[in-house]
């Protein structure tokens, strides 16, 4: 049989089922989508692939998903940095944002979070920022896969004026991207201290009825929580709770002021958490409980918030950060293990962003998302268990292919759809107007 591609790999994480691993094995993509994984000598008979890739010292593994992303925000890097949240915040990125926020600062610094993302291993990402269009635009163009953030905030931007219109707008490219797999929309109020209660209202009754998820910051700091019981006398994810947000459909971000309560609470209903621990270290933020989380029932995937705050958008990273991060607030070395961490990366975060039907896993049927990592350096020997290495030793850098939707957007460490020269010429420019602020 004739097929599309087929990857011949020394070794195949599929994640589903958990802890397997394949040896000599062979996955078999037609349009688009995974036909076969089967051992290689079985698929060379059986398969004659067009493209036929042999990686004889690669881990293949589903694609890593980024389920909290601020893109544009790539080209805030490295400025403000060492601040807690709330001054980082209203001092130095709202401001730059009032100054600069525009569709060109958009589309550059998501092609830049684009060209990052796919250097490291990440297919898709959740993101939450101004002028989403043309983030979207950005996504179909370039062929990685998004879940684009209908952004809502009380206050006016260069991209809306109110809440309403945010929304409105937000509906607008909805009804656009109808049809695309590879770009998908979520409603992103930015958090309970800048959306209304009538917004979120307004947001609740509408994503119930297009079905979409709600991608939210929530208890990211103490401060945050403080000044809720102030304002509105409960703690945010009550309020949340009391105006019908908390459901399948949440994806609660940050979390790092959980009590058991409210564990519970996001367990029962069936919500998401995703967990920056990069960021939130970074910034002081606090230190999300995810063990207990995860142990209670609630789904945990990760991200690396914004490259202003972080200051990538490395999912090795993260996943790493997460894994040592979780041992100790636990006090439990064997709290989180590698497995775990890989799956907050993939299924997880698939599972979060309602794609689990589409990616997140090796598994037949499923879009051929897909990364093959570089185990044969000196840091990576010697070998005993590639999930650990992946995990605890491996790093970005040993991404050598990936492909999404069976698209081959990375060869060989080079990018097949941006410019890499050409895009460096843009940041450069951007460099220059920002740094004299």
């Amino acid at each position: 049989m004739i097929v599309d591609t087929l990857i011949h790999a020394r070794w195949i994480i599929p994640v589903e089922p958990e802890s397997v691993t394949y040896e000599h094995h062979t996955l078999v993509i037609n349009k688009g989508k995974i036909i076969d994984l089967l051992p290689t000598f079985e698929g060379k008979r059986k398969y004659t692939g067009t493209n036929t890739e042999q990686l004889d010292t690669h881990a293949l593994l589903p694609g890593l998903i980024n389920c909290h992303t601020h893109a544009a925000m790539t080209l805030f890097r490295g400025i403000a940095d060492d601040l807690p949240l709330m001054d980082w915040l209203q001092n130095h990125i709202w401001p730059l944002e009032q100054k600069w926020l525009s569709p060109e600062f958009v589309k550059d610094g998501t092609e830049l979070a684009i060209a990052e993302m796919i250097l490291g291993g990440t297919t898709c990402f959740n993101d939450m920022y101004f002028f989403p269009d043309i983030t979207a635009a950005q996504v179909l163009q370039h062929g990685i896969r998004a879940k684009v953030g209908l952004i809502v905030v009380d206050f006016p931007s260069a991209w809306a004026q109110n809440s309403d219109e945010y929304i409105t707008k937000g509906l607008a490219l909805k009804k656009q991207l109808l049809g695309s797999s590879l770009c998908t929309t979520a409603f992103a109020p930015h958090a309970p201290y800048t959306v209304s209660d009538e917004a979120f209202k307004n947001i609740k009754v509408l994503a119930d009825d297009i079905n979409i998820p709600i991608h939210i910051h929530v208890h990211e700091t103490a401060q945050e929580v403080e000044q809720a019981l102030v304002q509105f006398k409960q703690r945010p994810l009550q309020r949340l709770h009391d105006l019908g947000i908390i459901n399948p459909s949440l994806i609660a971000v940050h979390a790092t002021q959980l009590t058991d309560i409210e564990i519970h609470l996001l367990a029962k209903a069936g919500a998401h958490i995703v967990h920056c621990p990069e960021s939130n270290l970074k910034l002081a933020s606090g230190f999300s409980p995810i063990a207990k989380c995860l142990s209670a029932g609630v789904n945990v995937a990760l991200g690396t918030d914004g490259a202003a705050s972080n200051n990538d958008l490395d999912m090795f990273g993260e996943m790493r950060t997460a894994a040592l991060l979780g041992k100790a607030i636990a006090g439990d070395a064997s709290a989180i293990p590698a497995m775990t961490a890989l799956r907050m990366a993939t299924i997880n975060g698939a599972k979060a962003l309602g794609l689990e039907d589409y990616c997140g896993s090796l598994s037949i049927g499923k879009e051929a998302d897909v990364i093959a990592i570089d185990l044969s350096t000196l840091e990576t020997q010697p070998l005993y268990c590639p999930i650990s290495h992946i995990v605890y030793t491996a790093n970005r850098q040993q991404v050598a292919d990936v492909w999404v939707a069976g698209k081959h957007l990375l060869k060989k460490r080079q990018l097949s759809t941006i410019n890499t020269e050409q895009l460096k010429v843009k940041i450069a420019r951007w460099q220059e107007r920002l740094k004299i602020i």
